[in-house]
């Protein structure tokens, strides 16, 4: 988990309320909270919501990568990882298995400052999350082993090669960081550190690192949802406050740094199929009071049509689908970026020169005050989605405990970026970016080093070579630890549940307009807001064969100004209102998705009335669109997830079927699609079978009423979708020519092999379909299910492996996938195969009461936010199921035993019948591979036999 970036959207999401002085609700806008603190030092925030009967917990440890020392990087990550293994009075494995089988979810995230754990479960397990979190917290250390150590190793240096080393520009950063900061301050090295010092840590290194840091006095605390304040303190005294208050941390000063020469420096990237520029200047530490300033800036240069950047580097240079600029500061200092991924073949010496006459013209031009106008009514809107949940608000009070000395800190933020104006940007620009100096990046195709900037020297990275596996990359469970149990006056033996909670359907409302259009509702009245979705089916099944990703170019195209408004008035006109409004082509749908405070509902709706009815068919905008759509393609063949996914798919589907291809298309055929192709494609957005849903804070009356000019003027017929059944019953299904067969796709020295496995197996309209999602649930549902804890937690494989089934109008497949160390591919697929063999034989009664526990509860959280009651109309209005579906299928899993979970995985996850895709490096694993004893067939990266 990337908690830095939830937190930079949290941040900058939280602008814009400071900054409507008009609406007194916004400005003073505030989280309720009450805040104690234990006599270990441990300070602890509650906040109560009883909207849903959920709690959030979120512990945040004040060490992060920047209180490590050069030769020990990445372990304030690596600690975070071992931390969910064992502690004393847990059962050993528990942390990562029990959570999810409660119905929660669990994580945590490391970045330079600080680490987060966090739980969201039923309220009927509260106190058993306080009893794993706190011994996990405070009752660890003793249980690590040597055993644990070394496979937990494997884990991050998995999570670092899918990330980074198998991933394009996956370097940029410790190139950035090498340069921008002086060597040994605690920003020159990645969060994730390296291999070489991952594998050099020691049992000692762990216990040396706890003892220092993971006191209770380095902590913050935050508890947040249907709790009871006062129960509350005594559980958290009890099980938090025999924890040791830690040796004092001494606080970090902030560190900024300045430059002495501008350094432009390139790379090489294996995986890159485009050239990437970056420019970074170095600013100021969070919670500075130019740090807010400098967050409007970014927005000013870049957010929106009309900004200079944009201008200069897509509208006028053509070099580029977008260009991005941003301030990120951190608790020692900060960075401005300004980052732009360019076309295919671009030079970057004119990404350069075209990011220069942006910010000039941004010195010589300003902005307007609508500009100022509409980046502060977007961040109002932003600011309530900002907290829509309980785990959010959990995020923003533990962070502002711990780095801002306030959890209630968004309320002075309001008021500093209510303050900011004209001066305070130009002054901010004029101080940190006009004539300074920074860190420049090319990082350009391994094949094109003439693309990067001139005069950049190359950059090094350390580079991992992939050789076959070694007697110390074989890791297991291993003995446990044997220590003494850490003496305590309270029982700290499993707490027994809470009364459980029942999910409660939304009362959700149905009507038709006059042009047959079907709407959905579900009024939510927490939050000021509103969410909607107006779905027209077909999507990319409607695409011409040789014209694949015409849907989807359509849609995107309709975003692009109306008769009356151009691209970048149009984009005013929303800002404006503080919405969001976009059009996009799926695989099964075209979907026109809104959000927007709810006292401007219908303003935003005559915005969706003109987009709909009225496209602008701008020609210079299809020409930069279909650009995009290249350069998006051509970035995709750098990508071997997406390389193993396109191709599965192909195998899955046959030649001549919409599934087999990509929504957005193929190189060659999106060389056929015209502007007069997407005119005529527009034919099949018709009202007649599209469906309006809308959840928020509104009522049925109001929708329908707003609605009422949508419905008036825009009639249609309905649009017929061709079926392509691929299902067992069809004689013309295609895998037959794939079943059984390993594929293999070479992207040289790539440090993972991506697999993918499958066969055909069912539409979402299937009776069976929910049988087979819960059937799954053992295999590969989460963290808990067998191939995660089999490849990841006990082998050390991989980072994640999962298995599901897509919801789809016409046959999915099932599909196991996982990313896994390259020299243990052949091992992982033997470990597959043989758990997919044995899953039904081995079912068990046990299995069936885990799965039926383990959904029930998770309903209680899965449909918290507005989106996820989105999703509950959809399943009713596009799978026709009842206003009560979920207890209909709590209903029918309760009534489940063991041979119907049999009967359903022996019918669609048949071994013996699976395509295998892997992608990996060919010069070490292609001959593994065939010791599998399938029929293996080499393919390019396109799908093609290699002869």
């Amino acid at each position: 988990m990337k908690f830095s970036s939830i937190l930079s959207f949290l941040f900058i999401s939280l602008f814009f309320s400071t900054v409507q002085a008009q609406d007194k609700a916004a400005t003073e806008f505030s989280i309720d909270y009450e805040k104690f603190t234990l006599e270990n030092g441990l300070e602890v925030i509650l906040h109560v919501d009883k909207s849903e009967p959920i709690v959030a917990v979120a512990t945040m440890m004040h060490v992060g990568s920047n209180r490590e020392k050069p030769g020990k990087t990445g372990f304030a990550h690596f600690f975070e990882h071992m931390s969910f293994n064992d502690s004393e009075n847990v059962p050993v494995g528990a942390n990562r298995k029990m959570i999810p089988e409660w119905g929660g979810s669990r994580n945590g995230g490391t970045w330079s400052d600080g680490t987060v754990y966090y739980e969201v479960v039923p309220k009927d397990a509260f106190e058993k999350i306080l009893w794993i979190d706190s011994d996990r917290f405070g009752y660890m250390i003793n249980t690590v082993t040597q055993a644990a150590l070394d496979r937990e190793k494997q884990v991050v240096k998995n999570e670092k090669r899918q990330r980074v080393d198998n991933a394009p520009y996956g370097y940029t950063d410790e190139i950035i960081r090498k340069n921008l900061y002086p060597e040994g301050h605690p920003y020159s090295w990645t969060v994730i550190g390296s291999l070489p010092d991952l594998q050099a840590a020691t049992l000692e290194d762990v216990t040396e690192f706890y003892n220092k840091y993971y006191g209770a006095a380095n902590a913050s605390l935050v508890i947040a949802g249907d709790i009871d304040i006062d129960k509350t303190k005594e559980l958290v005294k009890k099980w938090f406050g025999e924890i040791p208050r830690g040796p004092k941390v001494d606080a970090l000063n902030p560190m900024p740094v300045t430059l002495n020469e501008t350094k432009s420096l390139y790379f090489k990237d294996n995986f890159a199929k485009l050239p990437e520029l970056r420019m970074v200047y170095p600013t100021v530490e969070g919670y500075n009071k130019d740090e807010y300033a400098l967050d409007v800036l970014g927005q000013l240069l870049s957010g929106s049509r009309k900004s200079p950047l944009y201008k200069s580097v897509v509208e006028e240079g053509k070099l580029a689908p977008n260009v991005s600029s941003y301030n990120s500061s951190s608790e020692l200092a900060g960075e401005f970026v300004i980052r732009a991924r360019a076309n295919e073949g671009v030079d970057l010496d004119k990404v350069k020169k075209a990011i220069e006459k942006g910010l000039q013209d941004f010195e010589t031009n300003g902005f307007t005050d609508t500009e100022l106008q509409r980046i502060k009514a977007e961040l109002e809107t932003q600011l309530y989605y900002g907290v829509a949940t309980v785990l959010n608000k959990a995020f923003q009070l533990v962070q502002d405990n711990e780095f801002g000395g306030d959890p209630g800190y968004i309320s002075k933020r309001t008021k500093l970026y209510q303050q900011i104006n004209r001066a305070d940007v130009m002054r901010v620009y004029n101080q940190y970016i006009k004539g300074k100096n920074f860190v420049m990046t090319s990082v350009v195709p391994k094949d094109s080093p003439n693309l990067a900037v001139s005069g950049a020297k190359e950059a090094s990275v350390w580079e991992e070579k992939v050789t076959a596996m070694d007697a110390s990359e074989e890791v297991a469970q291993g003995e446990e630890a044997e220590y003494e149990k850490t003496p305590s006056k309270y029982d700290r033996s499993e707490p027994a549940f809470g009364e459980a909670p029942l999910f409660v359907m939304p009362e959700v409302w149905q009507t038709k307009l006059g042009n047959e259009m079907k709407v959905l509702g579900i009024e939510n009245n927490e939050l000021p807001l509103v969410t909607f979705t107006i779905t027209f089916p077909g999507g990319h099944r409607l695409d011409p064969e040789n014209k694949a990703g015409l849907a989807m170019l359509t849609a995107d195209l309709m975003n692009e100004g109306t008769k009356t408004k151009t691209a970048a008035e149009l984009e005013e006109a929303i800002g404006l209102l503080g919405s969001s409004i976009s059009i996009r082509g799926g695989l099964e749908e075209i979907n026109v998705s809104g959000n927007c405070l709810s006292r401007n509902f219908e303003e935003t709706i005559k915005l969706v009335q003109e987009m709909l009815l009225e496209p602008r068919w701008d020609e210079k905008e299809y020409d930069r669109l279909k650009q995009e759509l290249i350069t998006s393609l051509k970035g995709n063949e750098a990508n071997p997830r997406a390389i193993a996914s396109l191709n599965f798919n192909k195998l899955i589907y046959g030649e001549g079927n919409s599934y087999a291809v990509s929504s957005e298309g193929t190189l060659e055929t999106a060389d056929n699609i015209s502007l007069a192709d997407a005119k005529e494609f527009y034919k099949n957005i018709s009202p007649n079978g599209a469906t309006f849903k809308v959840v928020g804070n509104i009522k049925e009356q109001r929708v329908t009423d707003a609605l009422s000019s949508l419905s008036e003027k825009w009639k249609g017929e309905k649009v017929t979708i061709p079926s392509e059944d691929i299902s067992e019953n069809n004689p013309a299904r295609p895998a037959g020519g794939s079943e059984g067969n390993l594929y293999f796709i070479d992207v040289p020295n790539s440090k993972q092999s991506v697999i993918y496995i499958g066969l055909p197996a069912l539409s979402a309209n299937n009776d069976a379909y929910t049988k087979l999602d819960f059937a799954n649930e053992i295999l590969g549902g989460g963290s808990s299910g067998r191939l995660f804890q089999t490849l990841r937690i006990e082998k050390g494989y991989t980072y994640g492996a999962y298995s599901y089934i897509p919801s789809r109008d016409e046959t999915a497949p099932f599909t196991i996938t996982s990313s896994v160390r390259a020299n243990a591919t052949l091992p992982s697929l033997k470990i597959i195969e043989n758990m997919v063999k044995d899953y039904g034989p081995g079912f068990t009664k046990e299995d069936v009461e885990l799965t039926q526990n383990k959904v029930i509860k998770q309903n209680t959280r899965a449909y918290e936010s507005l989106n996820a009651k989105l999703g509950l109309l959809t399943q009713i209005d596009k799978y026709g199921k009842s206003e009560d579906f979920i207890n209909k299928e709590q209903d029918l899993l309760m009534k489940m035993n063991v041979e119907d979970f049999k009967n359903i995985i022996n019918k669609y996850i048949k071994e013996g019948e699976m395509t295998y895709v892997v992608v990996g490096d060919k010069a070490t694993q292609f001959e593994e591979v065939k010791k599998l004893g399938k029929n293996v067939i080499e393919l390019d990266i396109h799908g093609n036999p290699v002869k």
